[in-house]
């Protein structure tokens, strides 16, 4: 689905930056929610809200299996491990109370600030360089298209494959691992 299609021929390039900024927007205001909730339950519900803007994101770029996959493995998967586990450990809202007031919130603060800034200027000073606001489409050098479930699967597995096997390898031990920690033990 390529947002562009949809637009004005008129006012494409402008709309479509509106889209991806007022997107842009909104994950940014999501992943605030992440960590500004108090409530495990939702600050979980935050991020489910952040990923599929991220998809939305990628959607309007024209790489939908990027978007497509974000919702499955991130959405679907990565989110019902979190809530597994939030519901596992019985997390709670805690009591605000039960803290003492100090000076550590806001030197978090200042440092987030300048944390903030600096990758800020780290992001937007490449983005002047930018003339072309999508995807590259097919050309004489890309035959398959950038971002087409072809294009991944001949990158994934022909460059990647001895790291698309280690990873494998290594959710194989995270799961044998997280089942081992879940089993409770029965005494007798």
């Amino acid at each position: 689905m390529d947002i562009n299609a949809l637009l004005p021929t008129d006012m494409n390039g402008w709309a479509h930056l509106g889209i991806v900024g007022s997107l842009s927007g909104l994950a940014v205001l999501t992943a605030i929610g992440v960590v500004a909730f108090n409530s495990p339950i939702r600050s979980a519900l935050s991020l489910v809200l952040n990923f599929f803007t991220l998809a939305f994101i990628y959607f309007s770029l024209g790489a939908e299996l990027l978007g497509i996959t974000q919702i499955v493995v991130y959405t679907g998967a990565i989110m019902v491990l979190f809530l597994f586990v939030i519901m596992l450990l019985n997390l709670s809202a805690d009591d605000p109370s039960q803290y003492k007031r100090d000076a550590k919130p806001v030197f978090a603060g200042i440092i987030g600030f300048v944390v903030f800034g600096l990758l800020a200027t780290a992001v937007l000073a490449p983005l002047k360089a930018i003339n072309q606001i999508s995807a590259p489409d097919r050309n004489e050098f890309n035959p398959i298209g950038w971002g087409s479930p072809q294009a991944v699967g001949k990158t994934l597995f022909t460059g990647y494959v001895w790291p698309f096997e280690m990873i494998s390898l290594l959710l194989l031990v995270g799961i044998v691992g997280s089942i081992l920690l879940a089993r409770r033990k029965v005494t007798s």
